[in-house]
């Protein structure tokens, strides 16, 4: 069974609180960088660079991070990962990183990411920002920003979809079931 959550309109809407929410509470946006966590991370750090830059006439840098390599779960995964493009444009020392993912579910994932952040240097904060946080904590790891929370059962899966992956832009809840 698959039932859509939200459509580009409410996806557009959540990714602007966001951008002012970003700008706000770090005072404006000197010192930032969005790095997106490879894949939908990087489509939505990528729009919200757009938005702030429509807020503060100002261009953030923006990076994409692949953390297929600092999983947990790598040795016991089926098959070989699927190593995509990790590209920070700037140094991170000194520097506010905002992670940007597009599901928040028990954290392990953003964990993998900080650590990987860390390789690059150290940065001054690491704040999050994520499009749907789901619930079903296993880390201690709590978003700045969140789009919506939708909590969700184990039996449940949501699927962020992307203009930018061929498709249309709209949150949808998959039952395992």
């Amino acid at each position: 069974m698959t039932k859509e959550l939200l459509n580009k309109k409410d996806i557009e809407r959540m990714l602007l609180r966001i951008a002012h929410e970003i700008i706000e509470k770090n005072k404006g946006i000197e010192n930032i960088c969005l790095v997106g966590i490879q894949r939908g991370g990087v489509h939505l750090a990528k729009r919200l660079r757009l938005m702030i830059k429509g807020i503060e006439n100002t261009e953030v840098p923006v990076g994409s991070l692949d953390i297929s390599l600092y999983r947990d779960d790598i040795r016991i995964r089926k098959g070989h990962p699927v190593v995509r493009k990790t590209e920070i444009p700037c140094d991170v020392n000194d520097k506010k990183i905002i992670l940007v993912d597009d599901v928040l579910f028990t954290g392990r994932s953003i964990r993998s990411a900080m650590d990987a952040i860390m390789d690059f240097g150290r940065p001054a904060q690491i704040q999050l920002a994520v499009l749907i946080d789901r619930g079903h904590r296993e880390l201690p790891i709590r978003a700045d920003y969140v789009g919506k929370n939708i909590p969700t059962s184990m039996s449940e899966n949501i699927s962020v979809q992307f203009e930018e992956e061929g498709h249309e832009d709209k949150v949808v809840l998959q039952s395992k079931e």
